[in-house]
């Protein structure tokens, strides 16, 4: 069971991790095989989840959450608000550990309202805004800081490129909440939470330390020691709870894609498809193989990152294996209502679909 129980909670890492093996067969381990990792990716990745673990252990972005919640007068502002908190989450905390922190928070709002019936719509709109509303900034997404790593973008160029999506993406899910009726709701407005004040800010600054050295204003390196010896003290848990499956996956996913871009057939098939249309076949590859795996292999074969940016974002919507978050938020589902998994798939395999559509013409229309 503990073996059944691992495969569940890691199937990407394992997916990975069998990728990396089987082109490992074609391609013998070398010395070329340390060119392949991205090293001040996987860094900043560490640094980043550390610091918002060590934030979320004092309750940070739930006291937030629940006050902001307050504000809202109805069902349809709730919901709105809901996925604004997760949108702007996901550009800040990554779009997996957003959808952690706030899904529960959705969970809390619709329970003590009585408004459970609408939980699966809440819970796909909340994974469409994580997926979507991380796209802006480098460190929102995996894919985007491996990107914004590998080809040296210019923040300035990537929030150029990403903007005009990003927005398509705020007016859909606004759209998508009018749908939802504004039921008048009654809020507890106590909880017993209280915030932390001296150790918030020493978080918060940690936070924006990891922020600037995403930036490359400071190297990776000073970051890779200070920000785990600091917690090492002030919260050494946080360290313990870094999503270090998410870490593995980089690491066997980059042997995978190295592997590949040296097998002469793979490399010619692959740069030959991106040749025709980098967004179209970087949104199909996501569908099948999650959106970081394929920015991960993909970027080998082409220059072209406006499109690959577009593509892995986009495609983050789609399958239920397009993004981690995606699978994040399922299992956080099937965990709640473990009856009603069938009906949520169709539900969230039709909005997301129609999501993918709109946002894969308009960028191929007016984004490139």
């Amino acid at each position: 069971m503990t073996v059944v129980n691992f495969l569940k909670k890691n199937t990407v890492l394992v997916v990975a991790a069998v990728a990396a093996l089987v082109t490992g067969c074609f391609v013998p381990p070398d010395k070329t095989y340390f060119s392949y990792f991205d090293w001040k990716t996987l860094a900043c990745l560490f640094l980043t989840l550390a610091v918002v673990c060590a934030l979320r252990n004092i309750k940070f972005f739930t006291i937030l959450a629940r006050r902001l919640v307050l504000i809202s007068g109805n069902l349809r502002g709730l919901f709105l608000l809901l996925i604004v908190i997760t949108f702007i989450g996901s550009m800040l905390i990554a779009n997996d550990m957003a959808l952690i922190t706030f899904l529960p928070l959705g969970y809390f709002a619709l329970s003590v309202t009585g408004q459970s019936k609408y939980m699966a719509y809440l819970f796909i709109l909340q994974n469409i805004s994580a997926n979507l509303g991380g796209m802006l900034t480098p460190f929102g997404n995996p894919q985007n800081l491996y990107l914004y790593s590998y080809f040296n973008i210019p923040a300035g160029e990537f929030c150029t490129i990403m903007l005009p999506p990003f927005l398509l993406a705020i007016s859909l899910l606004a759209i998508a909440c009018l749908f939802v009726k504004p039921i008048k709701l009654t809020i507890a407005e106590k909880f017993p939470e209280k915030l932390n004040i001296r150790r918030t800010v020493l978080y918060l600054v940690l936070f924006a330390l990891s922020i600037i050295i995403v930036f490359r204003v400071i190297p990776f390196w000073v970051g890779l020691i200070l920000i785990p010896l600091v917690l090492l003290f002030a919260d050494r848990e946080s360290l313990l709870m870094v999503d270090y499956s998410l870490l593995g996956t980089f690491f066997f996913f980059f042997i995978f894609a190295g592997n590949l871009a040296r097998i002469e057939a793979v490399n010619v098939a692959i740069s030959a498809l991106l040749e025709k249309d980098t967004l179209l076949v970087s949104v199909l590859s996501c569908q099948a193989i999650s959106n970081v795996p394929s920015a991960i292999l993909l970027s080998r074969f082409t220059g072209d990152y406006h499109a690959l940016l577009l593509g892995v974002n986009i495609g983050g919507t789609g399958t239920l294996i397009a993004s981690l978050a995606s699978l994040i938020t399922f299992n956080e589902y099937r965990i709640l209502y473990p009856g009603h998994t069938k009906r949520y798939l169709l539900l969230f395999t039709a909005i997301n679909l129609l999501f993918l559509l709109i946002m894969t013409v308009a960028a191929k229309l007016f984004f490139l």
